[in-house]
């Protein structure tokens, strides 16, 4: 068995517990020496090996039946360590091998939510200010605005906001795909209105799904579960757009991968229809870039999800 980014190595004793007969636990960061000093004091090193090294390069005596992982971020992709957990499979694994999780999925779907906007929006109050000292700092303004959109909002998510009966979803299959697959992923919608009111963005959370032989257990992090540390995703628009029950909006969230172990993203929404036009008959769209790498933490008082 291979652990991927074992970090204390608590995967890879939980799998020696659950009947592994040896783990190669491999982990970049220095937290592997204090692994192995744990693991050494519990007498297990000739069960667990700890490997300092990223699976890029490291050179394995043998192939392994199973390879775990906790390479989840936040919205799932967030840290980028999806990408080293497939090169694992791709360089480790035996043919036939297991993957645990087996996959991961990215839920989308529109939200209302005034007063977390509102905030956002407040925070650029000061950049409107036309005296500071004799200082006009207005010509800030719609930068100041452009930053505080940019940052995705973390925190437990009120299912009642939700505007759609249906989520859009993307899947990860950690047991096939390519981690190139990874570097430009793009979700296109288009979500039936269950209700009237503003639509201030997209929201997002993620499962992952361990697939044995025999049983399959899936974790889930969405609002209709107990919460998680991973939280769920916010990605709040300039502009809301005002929608109606029964109408559709559609769009496309463009996710592409960075050098700060993240992604930078594009989201655009429309409201569908040639009667949703502006004045001058253009589509009523909102869009905004997100930089998931600078997240806004918004979860301290929140109830649900708990």
């Amino acid at each position: 068995m291979v652990d991927v980014g074992t970090g204390s190595g608590i995967l890879a004793y939980f799998a020696i517990k659950a009947g592994a007969k040896k783990v190669y636990a491999i982990e970049a960061s220095n937290v592997a020496d204090r692994a192995a000093a744990l693991i050494k004091a519990n007498n297990l090193q000739d069960q667990i090996i700890i490997i300092k090294s990223t699976v890029e390069t490291v050179t394995l005596p043998e192939k392994a039946d199973i390879i775990i992982s906790e390479p989840m971020g936040f919205m799932l992709i967030h840290e980028r360590m999806l990408e080293s957990y497939i090169i694992a499979r791709q360089r480790f694994l035996k043919p036939g091998g297991l993957m645990f999780p087996t996959t991961g999925t990215i839920y989308t779907i529109p939200f209302t939510d005034n007063t977390l906007w509102t905030e956002q929006a407040n925070k650029v109050n000061f950049w409107h200010t036309k005296d500071f000292y004799g200082l006009d700092l207005s010509s800030l303004a719609d930068a100041a605005m452009a930053d505080h959109f940019s940052q995705p909002v973390v925190g437990y998510i009120d299912p009642a906001s939700l505007l759609s009966n249906n989520t859009v979803n993307h899947t990860i299959d950690f047991s096939k795909d390519d981690p190139k697959s990874l570097h430009h992923i793009v979700l296109n919608f288009d979500f039936v209105i269950n209700r009237t009111g503003l639509c201030h963005g997209l929201a997002a959370w993620f499962d992952v799904s361990f697939n044995g032989t025999t049983e399959q257990y899936v974790l889930n992090t969405g609002p209709y579960y107990p919460g998680t540390h991973w939280y769920q995703c916010r990605l709040l628009l300039r502009e809301p757009i005002a929608v109606n029950s029964g109408q559709r909006v559609q769009g496309t969230l463009h996710m592409v991968a960075n050098d700060r172990y993240s992604y930078n993203m594009t989201l655009t929404m429309k409201l569908a229809g040639s009667e949703a036009t502006t004045a001058d008959h253009q589509p009523i769209s909102s869009n905004v870039s997100i930089n998931l790498h600078d997240q806004m933490y918004h979860y301290l008082n929140a109830s649900y999800g708990k």
